[in-house]
């Protein structure tokens, strides 16, 4: 079993077999094929070509792999959280997929080390990171399959790097979680919040909305403009994730088995 693994890495070169060894430290798995993994860390700043049409970059492999994420984290929720309702387990799953959750994984890893990107710099505050952490994810689905993909997240992501009793007991930031939600999506969120006057002695009161592509998809009202604007970022939440990524996610989910 040792002898041809030992004979495959014989034959790269001296960094292709220091490559092939991180590939396996930071997933588990024995990389069948290497070339996915090197382009899951090319950023699309990096103008190559694979083929005089396909770019040589990681950008379809995120795109993969932020599905294959969202499926397995929603997966594991499910299993973890039976008496949980939807809206729980949509926001729980924002939560751990979150951008500086993913970031700050990646940089543990050292993911940084082996991501090509131009100009070169630092890369710690940009998201850069986690997209490539999603096409490493991506990379190993295409490679060894959803069982092999499920069991990185979990053993090596999940477990790992994250502390998810804290992140489900912590109070959530849903303004943040939904601004980053348009970010990823490329699509503007704008929060609308106007004060009221109310009687003297309860003081002014604020009612927020969340508008999404020229719709209000979420409403809130609080005695201060940060309480209305968590109100309706909650609400909007659960209106267009539960209902479009949620759904998209778990469709995913159903076809990977």
């Amino acid at each position: 079993m040792f002898i041809p693994l030992f004979k495959s890495i014989k034959l790269f070169s001296r960094q292709g077999r220091k490559f092939y060894r991180f590939i396996n430290s930071i997933t588990g798995i024995r990389p069948g094929k290497t070339e996915l993994y090197r382009q899951a860390l090319v950023h699309k700043s990096v103008l190559r070509r694979k083929t005089s049409y396909e770019p040589y970059n990681n950008e379809r492999l995120e795109y993969l792999g932020d599905a294959i994420l969202g499926a397995i984290v929603a997966q594991e929720l499910y299993t973890l959280f039976p008496s949980e309702d939807e809206g729980f387990l949509t926001k729980t799953r924002s939560r751990i997929v979150s951008r500086v959750n993913l970031n700050q994984i990646a940089l543990s890893m050292g993911l940084n080390r082996w991501i090509k990107f131009h100009p070169p710099g630092d890369i710690s505050q940009t998201h850069i990171l986690g997209d490539a952490l999603e096409a490493i994810i991506g990379a190993v689905f295409l490679d060894k399959g959803y069982g092999s993909a499920r069991k990185f997240v979990r053993n090596r992501i999940l477990t790992r790097y994250l502390d998810l009793q804290q992140i489900v007991e912590n109070d959530t930031n849903f303004k943040s979680i939904l601004i980053e939600w348009g970010q990823k999506n490329k699509c503007p969120v704008q929060f609308i919040t106007e004060e009221y006057p109310a009687p003297k002695e309860n003081g002014p009161f604020f009612i927020a909305k969340v508008i999404i592509q020229n719709q209000v998809s979420g409403q809130g009202t609080g005695n201060s403009k940060k309480e209305a604007e968590q109100k309706a970022a909650n609400e909007a939440l659960e209106n267009v994730e539960t209902r479009d990524l949620f759904d998209e996610d778990y469709s995913n989910s159903e076809n990977l088995y």
